[in-house]
């Protein structure tokens, strides 16, 4: 059998080199493609909602995936969550994958009182997540506690290649979450600050990179 294709479709320059490396890894094996619009980002922020336009830039990302042969679709973006509801609804026929959503199931398994802390380094991720969080956790019957901490001047940090501070922001923010059962770190690029988080947390850490690449993985039947 053939190794899948799989399409990687990012809004921020920041997360290839995360799901790249998670990939090699834990499963080296898929033929991957990356689509990068880093202006789907700058554009959420600007618009400070979701609009048609960003949701119709999804849809037609998704379909030049599929007229390439994808086999499954995996966002790395947090903070779209309606859009990729709709290319999913488009096609159905393989996987597609939220960035977040194997996290967070892993996340409820980590943490069954339902105390999280959910570090972002952009903010409307926050907005995104905190549905998919909600119906997740219901879904389950589990009372969910959400703690939100934004780390301020990371993202800036990461993108300036301070790596080091860009972790220490993110180590701060989970610090100021109180007693979380488990830590879900946001954005594909926060994956690399885990160590840092779980080592000023004493918590378990749960990264959107890995999940989601267990989750394909699983899905595709490898």
């Amino acid at each position: 059998m053939a190794a899948p294709r799989i399409a990687l479709i990012h809004a921020l320059r920041l997360s290839p080199p995360a799901i790249m490396e998670a990939f090699q890894r834990l499963w080296p094996e898929p033929f991957l493609m990356n689509l990068l619009d880093d202006s789907l980002s700058a554009d959420l922020a600007r618009e400070r909602m979701i609009t048609p336009a960003i949701t119709q830039r999804f849809l037609d990302l998704a379909a030049y995936a599929r007229r390439t042969g994808a086999d499954a679709i995996l966002f790395t973006c947090s903070a779209f969550g309606p859009p990729i509801e709709a290319v999913k609804a488009a096609h159905p026929t393989i996987p597609v994958l939220k960035p977040n959503e194997a996290m967070i199931d892993a996340a409820l398994e980590a943490a069954p009182s339902g105390r999280i802390g959910l570090v972002a380094t952009f903010r409307p991720t926050f907005d995104s997540m905190r549905p998919e969080f909600a119906a997740a956790a219901s879904a389950r019957g589990i009372a969910l506690d959400l703690r939100e901490g934004f780390a301020e001047g990371a993202m800036a940090a990461l993108e300036a290649g301070d790596g080091a501070t860009h972790d220490a922001r993110a180590a701060d923010a989970a610090q100021g979450l109180g007693d979380c059962e488990a830590i879900a770190l946001a954005q594909f690029s926060l994956a690399r600050a885990a160590p840092a988080v779980a080592k000023a947390t004493g918590r378990p850490v749960l990264t959107t990179p890995d999940s989601a690449v267990e989750r394909l993985r699983s899905l595709l039947g490898a």
